[in-house]
């Protein structure tokens, strides 16, 4: 649960950046159903009548959270794909990123936790296909693309998720470099089509 937030002042960017912070939190540790909107008003210091004044529904927030996830900073960019080394860039940074005890991404957590919902999961799909394969499909050349950019999305988030969260010891007690190698090749065919 929330630890409550002091009560805020009247400042329209800060609680709607505080609203959507908690609602980020709860989403994440809770999925969609599992997140009250009394919840995440609670810790971001306001009432839930403030919550639905500022994003009209926890639907409407919902969706808010997982654009501002989707539309920050991204591993895998033109310009990755473009570079001679970029299936090795890529391995390498997943590897680090669902490594022990590193944090579970939240645009994977969201969604995962979420699925449960048809509505989110449709609302999820929406903004990951908008957003993240949109960007890697714009990006590869060649025939088939747009299912490229899935498969790359899929390795990525199934890596992830035997890794961080199903813990299976294959991966998790793999050699790191080892793991980057066959990472690698299996980008690499994707990135090159």
């Amino acid at each position: 649960m929330l630890t409550p937030a002091p009560t805020r002042s009247r400042d329209a960017t800060a609680t709607r950046s505080a609203i959507l912070a908690s609602a980020r939190e709860a989403f994440a540790r809770s999925g969609y159903d599992g997140a009250g909107v009394r919840e995440i008003a609670g810790g971001a210091g306001v009432t839930a009548m403030m919550v639905n004044r500022y994003f009209g529904s926890k639907e409407a927030l919902y969706a808010e959270v997982l654009d501002q996830i989707f539309g920050g900073p991204r591993i895998l960019t033109e310009a990755l794909i473009h570079a001679p080394d970029a299936a090795r860039i890529l391995a390498e940074a997943v590897v680090d990123m669902t490594a022990a005890g590193a944090p579970q991404l939240d645009g994977f957590v969201i969604p995962l936790r979420s699925a449960s919902n048809p509505r989110a999961l449709e609302i999820a799909r929406d903004r990951i296909e908008a957003n993240h394969q949109a960007d890697v499909a714009g990006a590869l050349t060649g025939p088939g693309a747009r299912e490229r950019a899935g498969l790359i999305l899929a390795v990525v988030a199934g890596l992830q998720s035997m890794r961080q969260t199903v813990e299976i010891s294959s991966l998790v007690d793999a050699d790191r470099d080892e793991l980057i190698r066959q990472l690698a090749g299996i980008f690499s065919g994707l990135i090159a089509g």
